[in-house]
């Protein structure tokens, strides 16, 4: 990971102080790698040993090292952008802002998914008796996604979105079932309760959340997404869009593993459904 990726997703380990010289960073790093420290450290309100502390913690040497690697990381084109959207921002602004920083974040998150596990995940799909997708807020949408496409599978899937009726479903769950649980932050304590009672009911439990979380620790198998997004501050944008890139994956290695005869049948099923809509050269 480059200096400014990690600085993105480093945010929330931060001192205020610190936090303070990263949003100066990031907002322009080409004007921070012709800055001296003292100017730096001006523009972010803080002390001169506040910027080189910040620096050490990124595992550089000081801050002409880190001004070094600030260097690579753009001329490495690197794939980071300003997710901050001012107040006065105009609609061309905020909208550009915004798929930038999610087309950014989508590379960040392709960059660290682990394929072997990608590979295990997609056979235990295959295998599985009953697939559950759980999720709340708003991977809760990423979970509904998710039916959307597994059910035309042919194997049975459930998916809801009232806590009890997870919790209830999880109690009647057993060996062979899979069940997949969403959370961007892998904190929400109501979800990783009912991830602890479809594992102890002999379920296969699968996160789709960050890595080293309360919820990652109750699963037996983890997808681990990193996206630089801050939850507690701003509601999500760019980890919602990469769980749904993931379903995809999983949904597409899911049909691939199935075969051809598999495939065959799911044309079989898109050709019913051609008669429910308007022919385009009617249109």
């Amino acid at each position: 990971m480059n200096v400014l990726e990690k600085i993105s997703s480093d945010m929330s380990e931060f001192s205020k102080s610190e936090k303070k010289v990263a949003e100066v960073i990031l907002a322009n790093p080409q004007s921070a790698i012709h800055s001296s420290i003292a100017t730096l450290a001006k523009l972010s309100n803080v002390s001169e040993p506040t910027v080189n502390r910040f620096c050490r913690r990124l595992d550089t040497k000081g801050y002409p090292d880190f001004k070094l690697h600030l260097a690579q990381s753009l001329a490495n084109g690197t794939p980071y952008v300003n997710r901050h959207v001012d107040e006065f921002d105009g609609p061309a602004e905020y909208t550009n802002k915004i798929f930038e920083s999610t087309m950014a974040s989508l590379e960040v998150a392709r960059q660290s998914i682990d394929i072997a596990m990608v590979n295990r995940v997609v056979d235990l799909l295959t295998q599985a008796k009953k697939i559950s997708f759980f999720g709340l807020g708003a991977s809760s949408s990423v979970a509904h996604d998710a039916v959307n496409k597994f059910f035309r599978f042919n194997v049975p899937v459930v998916y809801f979105e009232d806590i009890l009726m997870q919790r209830m479903s999880c109690m009647n769950s057993t060996e062979g079932d899979v069940v997949i649980f969403i959370s961007h932050t892998g904190r929400t304590k109501s979800l990783v309760d009912v991830a602890q009672i479809a594992r102890a009911n002999d379920a296969m439990v699968i996160g789709i959340t960050s890595a080293d979380t309360p919820l990652a620790k109750e699963c037996n198998y983890v997808l681990s997404l990193e996206v630089p997004e801050d939850t507690d501050l701003y509601m999500p944008m760019a980890s919602r869009i990469a769980q749904l890139t993931l379903i995809d994956v999983l949904a597409t290695g899911f049909t691939l593993r199935r075969g051809n005869k598999f495939r065959e049948n799911l044309k079989r099923l898109k050709d019913t459904l051609r008669s429910s809509r308007y022919v385009k050269d009617n249109l």
